[in-house]
């Protein structure tokens, strides 16, 4: 495989690059990293270098044993497929989803949940500044009804949803159309 690096780092990887504007959403609370086990697939991202080029995105987490969560993040760009693997730690108290993900240690980027459905099958997460975000979800598709309140909550916030990608959708610009 090429030089991974710097063509897969989602959903967790080095937001630890220059910061636009400090993210003043909470992590989510009442948090279980037991639930949040598995696989994600990448919905939706603002553009970042990290992803540039990628569709089919998708992340794998797992118990790491003595500690923390590995996390293998899988995507296609140019027909071919990457993966990459990291890992995540708590960046805060274990019912918080506050984390801080390495692809390259020592170097950390911030991995904040900002919205969890209570059935674990949508997450919101961004990173230590509002240019980064991503929508993940337990399918490749998400009801549009979901989609909605989604993005009313990120436009709620902030968030430049005009922007957006879609890893599964290439054929929608975005969501807010």
């Amino acid at each position: 495989m090429k030089e991974f690096a710097k063509y897969l780092l989602v959903p967790a990887f080095l937001l630890f690059a220059g910061c636009s504007e400090s993210v003043k959403i909470p992590a989510v609370t009442g948090f279980d990293a037991n639930r949040y086990m598995g696989t994600w697939y990448e919905i939706a991202r603002l553009p970042n270098r990290f992803e540039k080029g990628m569709v089919e995105v998708s992340a794998a987490y797992s118990p790491r044993p003595g500690g923390g969560i590995k996390v293998v993040n899988n995507g296609v760009k140019n027909g071919e497929k990457i993966s990459v693997t990291g890992v995540a730690y708590f960046a805060g108290k274990k019912d918080e989803g506050l984390l801080k993900v390495s692809f390259f240690r020592p170097f950390y980027g911030a991995y904040r949940i900002i919205k969890l459905s209570p059935d674990y099958r949508y997450s919101v997460v961004t990173g230590s500044d509002m240019s980064y975000l991503w929508i993940l979800a337990r399918s490749r598709e998400l009801p549009e009804t979901e989609l909605d309140g989604i993005m009313t909550f990120l436009r709620a916030h902030g968030f430049a949803v005009e922007n957006l990608l879609w890893s599964w959708r290439p054929s929608e610009a975005s969501a807010s159309e």
